[in-house]
């Protein structure tokens, strides 16, 4: 099982490196701490990635396994182009990669995580600590 891990405002050198675990768990590298952390730089940003929409897009996906784009918009009974722009979306954060898509084929939408943890820090982070 696979959990991935969500932070608030720590910064741009957690983002990087978040961006390069992604990457390196992707390529099937082995990570010293296996979970992999995505990090957003404020409350606004992390309140639309958990919108009620995207949650039910990727649980959808997760329990449905769709075959396609077009059928993950009609299982969530939403828009063809609504849910393509939310799953390009998600798909840059890293949450879900696309399978097929070659010319001919549907690309069907697969989420990379069984679990998503968040952790908001309520005090300061290191960086204004520091300051």
């Amino acid at each position: 099982m696979t959990t991935l891990k969500i932070t608030i405002g720590r910064g741009d050198q957690l983002e990087q490196e978040t961006i390069d675990r992604i990457r390196a768990a992707e390529a099937g590298k082995e990570l010293a701490d296996d979970q992999p952390v995505l990090n957003f730089d404020s409350y606004r940003t992390l309140s639309r990635f958990l919108s009620d929409r995207n949650l039910e897009l990727l649980e959808t996906i997760t329990r449905e396994q769709p075959g396609s784009i077009r059928e993950a918009a009609r299982l969530v009974d939403r828009d063809y182009r609504e849910v393509h722009r939310n799953l390009s979306e998600l798909e840059d954060l890293g949450l879900i990669h696309f399978e097929g898509g070659e010319p001919g084929k549907a690309k069907r939408p697969v989420v990379e995580y069984d679990d998503i943890e968040v952790a908001i820090p309520l005090g300061p982070d290191e960086e204004s600590a520091a300051a």
